[in-house]
């Protein structure tokens, strides 16, 4: 999803709430995908756990009020044509598993996936936590699995986990950034995927 825009606006609107002074948006932006208590940390370290907190709830607030966000284009096709072609999808989100929950039920997207584990259930990114419980639950090896990701945080959780990845450009953290993790391929979209999946032999044409 395009969630961007409305993450940092939350972040922004959490700090405000607990008297924080402003932060630029390129430094809220960039802990895009971690958990909240690990973007927390990274954002204003050396807290107590009362503003953990305080955070977490002024910060869930402003999320559940806002607007939802938008898919990237070709997002859904995408899903449907690597679930057609019999892969097992998996989600492992920095999101707490009640804002999971409001995605996959305002998008519909609920039923393409076979298991999801959430950063409240599992220690958060870069952590490999949430990808070997996935594996295991969907009884699939570390060699039959591709993370496919948009943060440097996605990149070393599945090098981590000792799983392939696909780094997607659509995210906050850029291509160069990316590539520093050796993925198999650096996409500009996830609506890439299933080209790229094509020529190398992961799906039929």
């Amino acid at each position: 999803m395009d969630s961007e825009a409305q993450i940092v606006s939350c972040l922004h609107a959490a700090l405000a709430d607990l008297g924080e002074e402003p932060m630029a948006d390129d430094a809220v932006r960039n802990i895009i995908g971690l958990g909240l208590r690990e973007a927390i940390d990274t954002l204003v370290p050396g807290r107590s756990d009362d503003f953990h907190q305080a955070f977490v709830e002024a910060y869930r607030a402003h999320w559940f009020t806002s607007e939802s966000s938008m898919l990237f284009a070709g997002a859904r096709e995408t899903l449907e044509i690597v679930k057609q072609s019999d892969y097992l999808l998996g989600v492992a989100t920095g999101k707490a598993r009640r804002g999971l929950d409001r995605v996959l039920n305002d998008t519909g997207l609920a039923t393409f996936f076979h298991a999801t584990r959430c950063a409240d259930e599992a220690p958060s990114k870069p952590h490999p936590q949430m990808l070997l419980d996935l594996m295991e639950a969907l009884d699939v090896l570390p060699e039959e699995t591709i993370m496919v990701g948009d943060t440097e945080y996605d990149m070393e959780m599945a090098t981590n986990a000792g799983v392939a990845k696909i780094a997607v450009r659509s995210g906050v953290h850029s291509g160069e950034r990316l590539d520093r993790h050796a993925p198999l391929v650096c996409l500009d979209r996830v609506a890439d995927m299933p080209g790229w999946m094509a020529t190398a032999g992961l799906i039929s044409d």
